[in-house]
């Protein structure tokens, strides 16, 4: 893992974001965003919107603040861009037949039905990422008490802990089939990234050269919100578990903005300090990447152009 491969002053100054999907790449700039999908039959489908979510009040720009609204901008647009892949790459096969609770919805939300399955989706994922990653290891530390008094040591085993868990579920799924494509195209995401922001003509031959690590990566943000979260949390004693679960709940976006702070700066850093920081993340990364085959390349190559032609001035705040 060389730094200068991850780390390296950008020809292009301008910044675009991303994620893997079903069979494809999101590509995010600061005012469109594009979906490539290869379909089933090899046809590579692409989307190109207007983000709707983009902030223009100076609320919405201010350090620490903006993590937390782009924390939420980017879960939901991930549960729209998975969403929207799956369909397009089953296009074609069978529909299924919707059940009691689908068409409820349908019928009482009416063309907000959509809008109602991505909060619901949303709620679902943050609701289990709480209880497996902040519940869950603040309670087994809790048991430790007796044995463990300095609350600084308790805050430290409960840090790892929620640490280990992390890796441990990132490790599990990527044993199945399904995870490990969507892994791939996520290290097509990275690799396509670091040949625009080089300066490169956008070829499969000249993406191939990069590495599947990028500093920005959202797996990256998450390891940086665990490592804030056990520091600032350790600032605060071993009050009851009760109290300190409502603490973690009140704290979080404060974590979320420094931890976007943190990943904004290492995407636009070449400092060792920067490398240090990052160096968890980019660990994490070689699970949640791999190598990817050419025609996920030419996906992800596809998904940036679609996010360049509208918006040449990709930026993320």
């Amino acid at each position: 893992m060389k730094r200068e491969e991850i780390f390296r002053k950008c020809a292009v100054p301008a910044s675009i974001g991303g994620q893997a999907v079903i069979e494809g790449v999101m590509m995010k700039g600061a005012k469109t965003m594009a979906i490539a999908v290869r379909k089933s039959d090899g046809e590579i489908v692409i989307k190109k919107e207007a983000l709707k979510g983009k902030r223009k009040n100076s609320l919405g720009k201010l350090p620490l603040i903006r993590g937390v609204f782009a924390l939420i901008e980017s879960m939901v647009l991930g549960v729209t861009s998975l969403t929207y892949s799956a369909e397009i790459y089953e296009d074609g096969g069978l529909s299924e037949e919707k059940g009691k609770i689908e068409l409820w919805v349908e019928r009482t939300f009416g063309e907000k039905a959509d809008d109602v399955y991505i909060f619901f989706s949303v709620f679902i994922a943050l609701a289990a990422a709480v209880f497996l990653f902040i519940i869950t290891p603040t309670i087994v530390t809790n048991f430790l008490k007796t044995k463990i008094v300095r609350p600084l040591l308790l805050n430290l085993v409960e840090g790892l802990l929620r640490i280990g868990l992390f890796a441990g579920y990132v490790a599990a799924i990527s044993k199945m089939k399904d995870i490990q494509r969507v892994f791939q195209y996520h290290g097509a995401e990275h690799k396509t990234i670091h040949c625009y922001e080089d300066g490169q003509p956008l070829t499969v031959e000249n993406v191939k050269k990069f590495t599947t690590l990028h500093p920005r990566c959202g797996t990256s943000f998450l390891v940086i919100v665990m490592v804030i979260s056990m520091i600032l949390f350790s600032l605060m004693g071993w009050p009851n578990p009760w109290m300190r679960i409502l603490s973690r709940f009140i704290l979080l976006p404060v974590v979320a903005g420094l931890s976007y702070e943190v990943i904004k700066w290492a995407g636009r850093s070449q400092s060792p300090w920067v490398y240090a920081i990052s160096y968890p993340g980019l660990l994490l990364q070689k699970m949640t990447t791999k190598e990817p085959d050419d025609r996920q390349i030419e996906v992800a190559i596809a998904a940036m152009k679609g996010v360049l032609e509208d918006d040449k001035e990709a930026d993320l705040e």
